[in-house]
């Protein structure tokens, strides 16, 4: 299982008739950590007329999802920028587009368009990174042994998650939980039968 999310936390602005839309994208964990970028912005950009926002939050296939106009028509700016979002196939993420209103009307046409523009535009400047759901294994090698699994082990492509130093090295591993015997047999080549393969929890993981 996987899904996609923002590589990086980021900002892009477009302006349309004078008016200046700044979206911030973020990378969020739940929704209280979206509503709280939501109202540092807020503050930050007091000067603004609007502060809209839309977020995504939490894998397929029923991600917790909200949006907001904050003053906006109906409809006219935290739905699209939501769809925006949804288009790129993109969770775990908060998009704020702060607008300063430039003198002149834009209709309801102009500020969908405005809107969801400016988070294109933001997601194409961030980029995108792949979320995947792996299960945590631990290995123990001796310390002669340990850099060439390591790199065998990311050549045949399996996430090295973190290396800890003691009487041995314990390298800790994720992978698809379907490929745990694959994944074992994988070991016990690369080792000649001598290091463990020890399961652990799930988590989701980005991979390149």
């Amino acid at each position: 299982m996987h899904y996609l999310t923002i590589a990086r936390d980021g900002a892009a602005e477009i302006e349309e008739k004078r008016s200046r839309f700044l979206c911030t994208l973020a990378r969020v964990e739940d929704e209280a950590d979206a509503r709280a970028v939501v109202e540092r912005l807020r503050k930050q950009h007091w000067d603004a007329r609007h502060t809209c926002s839309a977020f995504r939050v939490g894998p397929p296939p029923q991600p917790v999802e909200r949006s907001n106009d904050d003053g906006e028509p109906a409809g006219t700016a935290g739905a699209p920028m939501l769809e925006v979002l949804r288009g790129a196939g993109v969770s775990d993420t908060v998009a704020v587009v702060t607008r300063w209103f430039g003198g002149t009307l834009l209709g309801a046409g102009g500020l969908v368009r405005a809107y969801s523009d400016a988070v294109r535009t933001a997601l194409a400047q961030v980029g995108t990174v792949r979320r995947e759901l792996v299960r945590e294994y631990s290995i123990e090698v001796p310390y002669d042994a340990s850099g060439r699994l390591e790199t065998d082990l990311r050549s045949s492509g399996v996430a090295v998650l973190d290396t800890t130093y003691g009487a041995a090295v314990t390298l800790r591993i994720g992978a698809p939980p379907a490929e745990e015997k694959r994944l074992e047999a994988l070991l016990a080549e690369l080792t000649a039968g001598a290091s463990v393969l020890v399961p652990g929890a799930d988590q989701w993981v980005d991979r390149p």
